[in-house]
């Protein structure tokens, strides 16, 4: 598209807000360009828990319109991408300390009865002595409860959406920076740069999306647009150690300090714990890292409730993320509101721009919706709301039954380990056969740089899912960062650099 036929719309920001938002608004026929300056995902995204839930803490904040709207959205999810999110159940194990049994009965039962969820059982209150669910714990901990929610690979939650834009029309260019952009009448003029070359272009919209996450304020400054509304930036921190317990279940532990801190079953092999909660005063340019605090305090929340005990020696990865938060002059960071809100700034005939302020990963889609509705008076759309009942891709699962879905796909590739063929599985769900691309046999794949991930696969990230970095590979697309030695990195690196150019 010419600099001469403008987009609709411009969106700043390759998370899961601004892919949602391309991804909706192209589905109505609009016209969009979505830039984002490094990879999808690489920042806010990527830095979650991994969770589709309600929030059962944000009932205590009294949250119920967020907490209703996130458990309405965990079944819709749970519907549209059954490979990448899959019921999880939770133990909580009770200690009256923390919170008294009658108030988390309560908080459950509220819970389970705010949205309907047919596909996940209600809450339970157990004997831990009795149960196999007991048996990681200490034994003084004698009772708890159990609920259910969703694990999500959040990284691919975005890829998806962005493909799924991309598939209705849009343009889609990460390592793409918006340098400038200024309104002329009824249209925004915007400068963009490409990373890699360094060349720039200029592109028209009607409107600009700014869904550029803990950047939305520096958006606004330099866009030279004034907003009533503040970011409140907050920096999560996660830890990755070797399995903790057998068992698909999570637990959710309640600290002393009222927080609480998830231990979920991450890649077979290891169990995730996180997260922090701790104000972040630095630019949002600044790289957010673990510190030992934050390290310790997750270690210590394990130690309290667990019989295996775990030290800062003993985390193999750990990840950080600026989370930014609609700014509700909370005192406490963990208290801040989780919901979003939307401002819409529209002069006089003027090109109008809308800015996302907070927001969180289970509500994107109603997020994009809502954001659609606010830009409806400016555009005609070929439909309406949509995206609650396609599938996103991959997601064309019969029934939704993932688990039907893997026994099929496990027959046409018998070649493939029961790793491989897992992880491929949950990766692409339906279009998994895209990748592996009429392969009948192992060398049909080509080079395997190791733990399954073959040229072949490889070769389908760069082509169809713009990945152009190692690091956008082993630890956005695949997790398989945690298996790669050095050697084998190197390997990759190597390919990598000879197939990009």
């Amino acid at each position: 598209m010419s600099a001469q036929t403008p987009y609709d719309l411009l969106i700043i920001g390759g998370g899961v807000n601004g892919t949602g938002i391309a991804r909706d608004a192209a589905g109505r026929g609009l016209k969009v360009l979505l830039v984002e300056k490094d990879d999808l995902a690489q920042h806010t995204s990527s830095a979650s828990t991994k969770l589709i839930h309600g929030g059962l803490r944000y009932l205590e904040y009294y949250e119920f319109k967020l907490v209703r709207e996130s458990l309405q959205e965990r079944e819709r999810l749970l519907n549209l991408a059954p490979h990448i999110i899959h019921p999880l159940k939770f133990v909580l194990p009770h200690r009256n300390a923390v919170r008294p049994a009658w108030m988390i009965r309560a908080g459950l039962f509220l819970y389970d009865h705010l949205a309907c969820h047919p596909k996940l059982p209600n809450a339970q209150q157990i004997s831990l002595q009795k149960s196999p669910y007991g048996q990681p714990l200490r034994n003084d901990i004698q009772k708890g409860f159990t609920y259910s929610d969703c694990a999500v690979d959040d990284s691919r939650l975005v890829v998806l959406n962005a493909k799924g834009a991309r598939d209705k029309g849009a343009d889609v260019r990460t390592q793409t920076t918006l340098l400038k952009a200024q309104r002329t009448q009824d249209l925004w003029a915007a400068t963009l740069q490409d990373n890699k070359t360094q060349t720039q272009s200029t592109v028209q919209a009607k409107a600009i999306v700014n869904a550029a996450g803990p950047w939305v304020a520096d958006i606004l400054q330099d866009l030279q647009v004034q907003s009533s509304m503040n970011v409140r930036l907050v920096k999560g921190s996660h830890i990755v150690v070797k399995k903790l317990f057998d068992g698909p279940q999570a637990y959710i532990l309640q600290n002393a300090d009222k927080r609480i801190v998830f231990a979920i079953p991450y890649h077979d092999e290891f169990t995730l714990v996180g997260t922090t909660d701790v104000s972040w005063d630095k630019s949002p340019n600044a790289l957010p890292n673990i510190d030992q605090d934050e390290t310790q305090y997750l270690c210590e929340s394990i130690n309290n409730y667990f019989t295996k005990n775990i030290t800062p020696d003993d985390v193999i990865w750990d990840y950080s993320g600026v989370r930014p938060l609609y700014d509700d002059a909370s005192s406490n960071a963990s208290a801040v509101t989780r919901d979003y809100h939307l401002d819409l700034n529209q002069a006089v005939g003027k090109a109008p721009l809308l800015s996302i302020f907070g927001g969180k990963i289970t509500t994107y889609r109603r997020l994009a919706e809502h954001s659609m509705e606010q830009l409806a008076p400016f555009f005609q759309y070929n439909r309406q709301s949509w995206t609650g009942s396609e599938p996103l891709p991959g997601g064309h699962i019969t029934n939704g039954d993932f688990n039907l879905f893997f026994i099929n796909f496990r027959k046409h590739v018998p070649f493939l380990d029961e790793m491989t063929a897992k992880r491929m599985a949950r990766a692409y769900g339906t279009e998994v056969f895209e990748v592996l691309n009429k392969a009948t046999n192992k060398e049909d794949l080509g080079a395997d740089f190791g733990h399954g991930l073959t040229q072949r696969e490889v070769d389908y990230l760069i082509e169809q899912e713009w990945t152009t970095t190692v690091e956008d590979i082993l630890w956005r697309r695949t997790k398989l960062g945690l298996y790669f030695s050095k050697d084998e990195t190197q390997t990759l690196q190597n390919y990598l650099k000879e197939k990009l150019q």
